[in-house]
């Protein structure tokens, strides 16, 4: 199967990848490999595509539409495969293949190309929003997923490496981290990394969600990422400030989170990711991610 890898893979595993990784290097003989295995016809590579996998269009054996999704272990595809089996097809893309296979998953097709964000900005939110709350589900009594204080505890050692410009930022963002971690309201099976462009059209639903980066903990953590949706708009207008602000209370509301705790966690993975983008060279989004969290 020759194909090049997207550039927006490229340059992310680029950003993330350990010394010594040859995933990318292996890519085309495993994608052979998975579709040989399956008798896949093989339509197109998507792009632009994810960041942390390939993303291929196929078709199985007996003509149906399916998507061959492969993925560096760092990427944890099998925490993947573990929520999009919990969650059954309720809210999220399902599994079609009935056999695990490391770093493969074999998904339904759905229309890749319209994602929710293709909607006027009220009408994304609230697709959107409607969505995510199907996902919130108890997680398994003997599930492995990581946690938000897990998963939040790795990436705060990292913002604590950042420079002094962003000191007050990485304090006040650190500061909330530890007191929503206290006493929180819930534990469910959250998405990890939801956003507009991870609701694509489907034919079962409307709009089912795709990529989960999944880990378990209160559902303000999960609705954050939302917060910041088309964040390069809301830095374009003199009224961002006011429109973020009326984000997180309409967003909470909607959704019967508390408005306080969705703002803490929306200031830390913004800075989160402000810092990261600072330390991987992209200083623009560092630029908007840090300016957004300002405004919180």
């Amino acid at each position: 199967m020759a194909f090049e890898p997207p550039q927006r893979l490229v340059r992310a595993l680029g950003e993330t990848a350990p010394s010594g990784d040859d995933w990318l290097e292996k890519l085309p003989e495993v994608a052979q490999e998975a579709v040989d295995l399956r008798e896949l016809t093989v339509e197109r590579v998507q792009v632009p595509g994810g960041r942390s996998s390939l993303v291929v269009l196929v078709r199985r054996a007996d003509g149906t539409p399916a998507v061959l999704k492969l993925a560096p272990g760092r990427a944890r595809p099998e925490s993947e495969r573990a929520a999009l089996a919990r969650w059954g097809g309720l809210g999220a893309v399902q599994l079609v293949e009935p056999f695990a296979a490391e770093g493969v998953l074999v998904l339904e097709r759905l229309h890749p190309d319209v994602s929710v964000r293709s909607l006027p900005e009220a009408k994304a939110l609230l697709e959107a929003a409607g969505t995510l709350r199907r996902l919130w589900v108890e997680p398994p009594g003997d599930h492995a997923f990581e946690t938000v204080a897990e998963r939040t505890g790795r990436q705060a050692v990292a913002m604590r490496g950042a420079g002094s410009e962003v000191s007050g930022l990485v304090s006040a963002a650190l500061d909330a981290r530890e007191s929503l971690l206290v006493a929180p309201p819930e534990v469910r099976l959250l998405h990890g990394t939801f956003r507009q462009s991870k609701v694509l059209a489907a034919e079962r639903m409307p709009w089912l969600a795709v990529g989960p980066d999944p880990v378990v903990g209160e559902c303000a953590f999960d609705l954050a990422r939302l917060v910041r949706d088309r964040v390069e708009d809301l830095i374009a207008t003199p009224s961002g400030a006011a429109t973020t602000r009326r984000r997180v209370k309409r967003l909470a509301e909607s959704l019967d989170v508390d408005q306080e705790r969705l703002r803490g966690w929306t200031l830390f993975r913004a800075v989160e990711s402000g810092v990261r983008a600072l330390r991987v060279g992209r200083p623009r989004d560092a630029e908007l991610l840090l300016e957004f969290a300002g405004w919180l």
